[in-house]
């Protein structure tokens, strides 16, 4: 499993969730890989997973896109997600 977090540096609710994948990252270390991208050096990217905001968070099993995340929401929100696919 491997979740991509599409951030900006000015982007707040980026802020607001960065703990909550730092946490996680711990948590699931072994069982998860967490990778950030920031999103505006990263046009190509963005475009070709249809990104239209940070935040993003992005579920990939087994190299396949399997679920998505826009905006800031709740760690467990996150952790809900994470657990459905591991």
């Amino acid at each position: 499993m491997v979740v991509v977090d599409f951030w900006a540096v000015w982007c707040m609710p980026c802020k607001v969730i960065a703990p909550y994948i730092d946490d996680l990252a711990k948590v699931y270390a072994g069982k998860a890989v967490f990778a950030k991208l920031d999103a505006d050096p990263n046009p190509v990217t963005m475009r070709e997973y249809g990104i239209m905001g940070v935040p993003t968070l992005l579920f990939f099993k087994n190299g396949k896109l399997v679920d998505t995340i826009v905006g800031a929401v709740a760690k467990s929100n996150i952790e809900s997600k994470l657990k459905k696919y591991l």
